[in-house]
């Protein structure tokens, strides 16, 4: 009977061993299965960086292009019209607040309308060579803080904000309008926006103070389409 008794338990004892090597044959299993997504997934993910590194790449070097292109064709105004190119956010910057605009209004003084006339047909044709990569143009309009002795800090916000869209307003239509535009009116008319942004984005001199006439400008920014590239990169 003792016999029978080991023998039962030896055997019992084997098949134990036969369960847990099958349970340990099956983690070693799941072990590699998942170790084999992983390389996958992260083999997918290396892909992608990729790709967005090479957009990123391509399209630093298109608005270094457009910004040589902008500088070359600009060069000898810039100085007579008081204007600057930003190579960083490809803005093209007015900054004579006395020749854009009526003080206090989004009327054009006849000077920044001779000047609009002469920039903006050359503009457009510098940023032809480049339209795949942008994504919109803003006329972007900026003021000062102030307003009057007797405005808060908040109506005078807001009341240059509406002073502001006003004026790029009145940009865009007076460029829109212009006969050297007039074939490439209804690109204008889709890609071109008009923003004001009163106060909001001030320019501050050396000691941190907000220098009141650089902040009153009218900027031609371009916005380019990296982003919805990268975007488009992610989706497939």
């Amino acid at each position: 009977m003792s016999s029978k008794i080991f023998g039962g338990s030896e055997s019992r004892e084997h098949e134990d061993s036969d369960h847990w090597m099958s349970v340990s044959d099956l983690m070693s299993g799941l072990m590699i299965v998942f170790l084999f997504i992983s390389i996958a997934l992260m083999r997918t993910a290396f892909i992608e960086r990729d790709k967005i590194k090479q957009v990123a790449v391509a399209y630093q070097e298109r608005q270094v292009a457009l910004y040589e292109a902008l500088k070359t064709e600009f060069s000898e105004d810039l100085e007579k019209w008081n204007a600057e190119i930003d190579p960083t956010t490809l803005s093209f910057k007015f900054k004579s607040p006395d020749i854009l605009f009526v003080t206090g209004s989004a009327e054009l003084r006849p000077v920044f309308r001779a000047v609009l006339m002469d920039f903006f047909p050359r503009y457009l044709k510098v940023l032809s060579d480049f339209r795949d990569s942008i994504g919109e143009v803003r006329i972007e309009g900026h003021t000062s803080s102030k307003w009057n002795h007797n405005s808060s800090p908040d109506d005078a916000y807001f009341r240059n904000m509406a002073l502001s869209q006003e004026r790029t307003r009145s940009v865009l239509l007076y460029v829109q309008m212009l006969d050297a535009v007039s074939i490439e009116r209804d690109w204008v008319r889709k890609n071109v926006a008009a923003v004001g942004f009163s106060s909001s984005r001030l320019v501050l001199n050396e000691q941190g103070l907000e220098d009141e006439d650089a902040s009153r400008r009218v900027t031609f920014r371009v916005i380019t389409n990296a982003e919805t590239q990268i975007r488009s990169i992610l989706e497939d």
